[in-house]
């Protein structure tokens, strides 16, 4: 037996056409979902990239006790219990993340690995002259700095980032195709921002545009006029179809090499981004809407041999680490709080009641499929808040001597495996008291612009947002934050 997973970052369910979207040309996702079971209640658990393969790993949350951040010594990692049993575990990716301070203990956990360098803003080539750069709409820091330095070297589609990163996972599948068991994940950050494709890409959406150069959208509301807004979405709309391009040489490696017969095939994200829908742009400072927490998810499991059919059950991603486990024949280890999804691919078995998700720091989150219950801090301060690790670093920076000044160690969590780690206080963003707390009922508003006010249905989500936070062994002061 072998598997792959295929993982985007920011692919937007809404701009599939397996889930509606009738104007992005992505004819090989459709053909992916003739091949796959599709799964119409996938669901987001902690936000965003770091924290998303932390569940990954472990399968159990980490926005309640942890912001971004590395692996920690006690947590249980699916890529290394695959490794350290005798199921060979390989990664490709191109997301720069994994090599900067709050990532640097993911890769290592796979028996191998390659990086593909020039995502984003990833120091990669060293130049000291700035960068010859267009007007443009959007950020203005110094990931912008280096991301035109990285554009210099990426000429033709096969510098691009995410095609090296696609040929070499694909190099992978025929250098061991006629091997049994192994993993490989092939994961590009892409069509993650900046919204960066080859031209062939971009003229498959020919539209009128004049204004400055705009394919990176600020992480804010916005401002931009309707035709910047279409421009932007374009642009998306053209990395999107680069990645449905690469997607197809996938499954066409897989049909050549007779693959499907014994290869378990996973195609998911870690979220999705707003696209100026709610007045904003991306994700991560404003409440968890459908079109950033609502993911897509696709799966071929060829032990049930399903193809084309749908499932309503609650998924998440803390359920990729114990569905491969099992498909392998492993055990999962008690501390993952994932489920196994093989009777939920053959005949949509729940395995969920509530889905919770969220940011450590903001608002905690929890739908049943239908209702989405979003509850904010009750105080504009955003208090109590701690992370509690023994990694003490953030996305690009280990934490300050300030913040460490006031450090106290706490009792081990039943996950921790009797290890206190250390409690810090944490400096939570103060935004999200100012959006309050918001109920909607997706089935009726599925674009969610009405929140609804219901005291009936409120009492009813908060009992299954504590349900969730219990179960996730959630720190006492988050009850306080959240007034529950």
């Amino acid at each position: 037996m072998k598997a792959i997973m295929l993982m985007f970052d920011t692919l937007n369910r809404r701009m599939l056409p397996p889930y509606g979207c009738d104007w992005v040309h992505a004819p090989n996702f459709q053909r992916l979902a003739e091949k796959t079971v599709i799964f119409d209640h996938a669901y987001v658990g902690s936000m965003p990239c770091m924290p998303a393969r932390r569940e990954l790993h472990t399968g159990r949350h980490n926005f309640l006790h942890r912001s971004w951040g590395p692996m920690e010594p006690f947590d249980d990692s699916m890529p290394e219990l695959l490794k350290n049993n005798g199921v060979y575990s390989h990664m490709v990716t191109d997301h720069q993340h994994y090599w900067e301070d709050g990532g640097g203990t993911y890769h290592p956990r796979y028996s191998s690995y390659e990086l593909i360098r020039g995502q984003e803003g990833d120091p990669w080539k060293g130049e000291v002259a700035d960068p010859e750069m267009p007007d443009m709409i959007g950020m203005q820091h110094d990931l912008v700095r280096q991301d035109w330095v990285n554009r210099k070297y990426i000429r033709e589609e096969k510098d691009f980032p995410q095609a090296q990163t696609m040929e070499k996972g694909l190099e992978f599948i025929r250098q061991n195709s006629g091997q049994d068991r192994w993993f490989l994940q092939i994961e590009t950050f892409d069509p993650h921002e900046p919204f960066f494709a080859p031209q062939k890409y971009r003229d498959l959406y020919p539209h009128e545009y004049n204004g400055k150069h705009f394919d990176w959208p600020p992480y804010g509301p916005v401002r931009e006029t309707k035709e910047e807004i279409d421009h932007v979405r374009y642009e998306y709309a053209a990395l999107l179809s680069m990645c449905d391009h690469y997607l197809g040489k996938v499954l066409d490696t897989m049909d050549e090499l007779d693959l499907w017969k014994d290869t378990m095939l996973i195609v998911n994200t870690d979220h999705g981004y707003l696209l100026g829908e709610h007045d904003w742009w991306a994700k991560s400072i404003m409440p968890f809407y459908h079109e950033i927490a609502h993911m897509p998810l696709f799966i071929w499991d060829p032990r049930s041999q399903k193809r084309g059919e749908r499932r309503n059950s609650l998924v998440q991603m803390i359920d990729m680490a114990p569905t491969l486990l099992k498909y392998f024949g492993l055990d999962v280890p008690p501390d993952m709080q994932g489920q196994d999804l093989k009777d939920t691919i053959d005949q949509d078995r729940p395995i969920r009641e509530a889905a919770l998700y969220g940011i450590h720091g903001g608002h905690v989150n929890v739908t049943d499929g239908r209702y989405v219950y979003m509850r904010a801090p009750v105080s504009k301060d955003n208090t109590p808040l701690y992370n509690y690790t023994l990694m003490p670093t953030h996305m690009r920076s280990r934490f300050s001597v300030e913040e460490l000044k006031e450090i106290s160690l706490q009792e081990p969590f039943s996950f921790t495996k009797g290890v206190q780690t250390l409690k810090i206080k944490a400096s939570g963003s103060r935004h999200w008291h100012s959006f309050g707390t918001l109920l909607f009922d997706t089935e009726a508003d599925p674009l969610q612009q009405q929140p609804i006010q219901d005291p009936e249905l409120e009492q009813k989500m908060i009992g299954l947002l504590k349900e969730r936070m219990e179960a996730n062994e959630a720190p006492s002061e988050q009850y306080v934050r959240l007034g529950i």
